[in-house]
């Protein structure tokens, strides 16, 4: 449980969960489109999870 914790607070895994707060927000808030966040949130989504299954690949 504690290695999980230590993965997830890297600087890829903070990054992702800031951007997607942040455009979570700016999407309630009227700020962007449906469209500019659903692209926004795809890239980095697709970002984290394409380096999460590289790393794991890696490690085997």
């Amino acid at each position: 449980m504690w290695e999980r914790l230590t993965r997830l607070l890297c600087v890829k895994s903070i990054v992702t969960l800031v951007m997607t707060f942040t455009f979570a927000v700016l999407a309630l808030g009227g700020r962007v489109t449906e469209q500019q966040f659903m692209t926004v949130f795809t890239v980095v989504i697709a970002f984290y999870f394409g380096t999460q299954s590289q790393k794991s690949s890696g490690d085997s």
